[in-house]
């Protein structure tokens, strides 16, 4: 039985979170902060403290693991783009395109997961795509509709068409894709990552469809969305950039779906659009403003969703 949404997510609590200068060049949702960086990463410790509580008073089952502070890496709290757990008890993981993100993958993550029970039996490596300059950076830049084996990517620096034609062949997807772009002064350039402008729910999608300006692959998208039964719930572009595409579904307690968000997320909607997330599941929202400025990054990204199955 395939399932969109798991009860079980791997989080990684920083040690040395700021703005990453590597990433800000494509990025454009980062932002400075007037603060030193042990002060900003102070703030995102205890952001990120107050979410991992928020989850877990609702029944999600967070796994947290400490970053680990000689890596020296700004990004470690967005785990989702170097890896992904699959129910087939696959792991895959991904090139990256700053150099200082390739120092948060970790095989000892593997091993904390399977001391906890959950079963490994395939390791699929795409990363040696960096060293051709090509990347496919994990759940941002891919969007799995698990139920329908359809998988969405909005083509970036950051997402390679081909690879992601590969991952798509080796997880037995449906390919969509398309090109999202966003207003940097004046300019319309590719969004970095898909899942800022998307969120893939059971019933339902959030989307911001003003960034996808071809009208044919809006089109497309569209009906892919349609034909598998999805409400589309459409937010602007002034939305997006308060991160209100950055949303991940997650089970809680006794079998409880909830949409999980930032609070300038939540914020950013408006009345209709709360009502249509709450005709099919329960909002988590919690203030992540010092991780979305210097981060570009949101609630989705802090979110390694686990389907690896479990020892009986």
């Amino acid at each position: 039985m395939k399932t969109q949404v798991t009860n079980t997510i791997l989080m990684v609590r920083p040690v040395a979170f700021r703005k990453n200068e590597e990433t800000a060049v494509n990025n454009y949702f980062q932002e400075d902060l007037e603060l030193r960086n042990s002060e900003i990463n102070k703030k995102a410790q205890q952001e990120f403290d107050d979410f991992v509580s928020v989850l877990r008073s609702n029944g999600v089952n967070v796994l947290v693991v400490d970053d680990k502070k000689e890596t020296d890496t700004p990004d470690s709290i967005f785990p989702n783009n170097w890896v992904s757990f699959h129910s087939s008890g696959t792991v895959a993981v991904y090139p990256m395109f700053a150099e200082n993100r390739r120092r948060e993958r970790r095989e000892d993550i593997f091993t904390i997961l399977e001391d906890k029970g959950f079963q490994i039996t395939d390791i699929i490596d795409y990363t040696s795509a960096e060293e051709e300059g090509i990347f496919l950076e994990g759940t941002g830049s891919i969007l799995k509709d698990r139920v329908h084996q359809k998988a969405y990517c909005a083509l970036s620096e950051r997402a390679d068409e081909e690879l992601f034609i590969e991952f798509c062949e080796d997880f037995d997807c449906f390919p969509v894709v398309f090109t999202a772009n966003q207003t940097v002064a004046g300019e319309r350039k590719p969004i970095y990552h898909t899942n800022v402008m998307m969120a893939m729910a059971e019933n339902f999608v959030v989307i911001c469809l003003d960034t996808i300006d071809d009208k044919e692959e809006r089109k497309n998208v569209l009906d892919h969305l349609k034909k598998d039964g999805k409400e589309i719930i459409a937010i602007t572009e002034a939305q997006m950039h308060s991160f209100a595409g950055n949303m991940l579904q997650v089970i809680g307690a006794d079998e409880k779906r909830f949409m999980v968000m930032s609070s300038a997320a939540y914020n950013s909607l408006r009345e209709d659009q709360i009502s249509a997330i709450k005709k099919y599941c329960a909002i988590i929202h919690s203030p992540l403003d010092t991780i979305e400025t210097c981060g570009g990054g949101s609630a989705r990204c802090m979110m390694a969703e686990v389907f690896l199955p479990k020892e009986q």
